[in-house]
């Protein structure tokens, strides 16, 4: 019976919800306002409300109830207590085989289409697996830790002594259960940093900023890095750990963000940079120029929609041609602000084309630039996010 009011509850939710917060907002409200909800009662209503929204745009014909059954029996490979919802021939039909759970569900309702999930595939980067990447929004991405420089051996013995299980990537980036709480076992932001693996995947742009080039200002001296649309920082501390001999400046269009990411840098221990508040779309042109600016540009987080699944569901195609216009206008913008021998690193969450590849190009017909390196960052093959970097150097 609780596993029905689970179930119930989250329906109501379902019922209730907007898409005009994210999600993670719109739950912890209801939680607060209902204290009878448990922690082991507020995970599973979550669980069951983003598996929801993890179906995207397919079978938006069936009810919330009929559609939520679906995506419990996609989004898990075995029935487990939730197995009072289903009729004998669902059970006999789960496994941990993803595909055959598709094959099932394609057979049980003719307006299933597993490419309705995520309907846009014409306006997708080149390089996709589309089935790969329809199937990957069915599955919760892990948790990443990219271990700082000198915390290489303390940070698995910690996770080791605290029984965490862990998959080891590289030598600095770990992969854990998304749930796996971290806080009291490690020093976040000091000994490791929690960065999905594409984003971390980002200093493999960096070697070419570090060759003997002669056009770029002596390596002697430091690189001026300027992280434009700076966020959390997550780019300027990899930039911070992977270059070392920089002078950072952060900018970003919310004040707020900016307060956040000064107490990130205080756990971080870096104590000189600059910051600013900026509107890049509108922004007027400063004197100073820089080697490197890192351009994570605003965008819409296509690439990003495995934890934020609501946001897959609510979206419509009208607004990449609004993100793209403004990426478009930051870029035009930060053109005169790089270096006569420096590089801009573009960067985005997105899958779309319009976003990436599409605004390289614009670069390009400045004829102010020449591509270094490109890539669509494909994380849906690891559990991660994917992005987009393209590394332009300008003549």
């Amino acid at each position: 019976m609780r596993y029905q009011s689970y179930f119930n509850t989250a329906v109501s939710l379902l019922n209730a919800y907007d898409g005009s917060v994210p999600l993670v907002h719109f739950l912890k409200n209801h939680f607060a306002q209902h204290k009878k909800h448990g922690s082991k009662d507020r995970k599973l209503i979550s669980h069951l409300c983003y598996g929801y929204y993890r179906l995207g745009h397919a079978v938006k014909d069936l009810s919330v109830e009929e559609r939520l059954r679906v995506s419990i029996f996609l989004c898990n490979d075995q029935a487990g207590a939730w197995n009072i919802l289903f009729e004998q021939a669902w059970l006999d039909k789960w496994n941990d085989n993803l595909q055959q759970r598709i094959d099932f569900i394609a057979l049980l309702y003719a307006s299933f289409s597993l490419k309705d999930v995520f309907p846009w595939k014409e306006l997708l980067s080149e390089g996709m697996d589309l089935a790969a990447f329809m199937q990957s929004h069915f599955i919760q991405p892990d948790l990443f830790l990219r271990i700082r420089p000198g915390y290489e051996k303390k940070v698995p013995q910690k996770l080791t002594e605290h029984q965490l299980s862990y998959q080891a990537i590289t030598t600095t980036c770990l992969a854990l259960p998304n749930t796996t709480k971290l806080d009291t076992i490690l020093a976040i932001d000091k000994e490791a940093v929690v960065q999905d693996y594409s984003s971390q995947r980002i200093a493999e742009f960096f070697p070419a900023l570090t060759t003997d080039d002669s056009r770029l200002t002596p390596h002697a001296s430091p690189l001026t890095i300027w992280d434009c649309c700076a966020a959390s920082g997550g780019k300027s501390l990899l930039a911070y750990d992977t270059l070392k001999n920089i002078t950072l400046t952060v900018s970003d269009i919310r004040p707020s963000i900016l307060r956040n990411l000064k107490e990130r840098f205080e756990r971080a221990g870096i104590k000189q940079y600059e910051s600013f508040v900026a509107d890049l779309a509108s922004f007027k042109i400063q004197h100073s120029t820089f080697n490197i600016i890192l351009c994570d540009a605003p965008c819409s987080g296509s690439g990003t929609w495995g934890r934020t699944p609501e946001q897959l569901y609510f979206f419509t195609e009208d607004k990449i041609a609004e993100y793209a216009e403004l990426q478009t206008k930051i870029l035009r913008n930060m053109i005169s602000q790089v270096d006569a021998n420096g590089y801009l690193l573009y960067i985005t969450c997105s899958v779309f084309e319009k976003e990436n590849e599409a605004q390289v190009n614009l670069l390009l017909q400045t004829g102010e630039f020449e591509l270094v390196k490109m890539e669509l960052l494909k994380g849906y093959e690891l559990k991660a996010d994917s992005m987009f970097a393209a590394l332009l150097r300008k003549g």
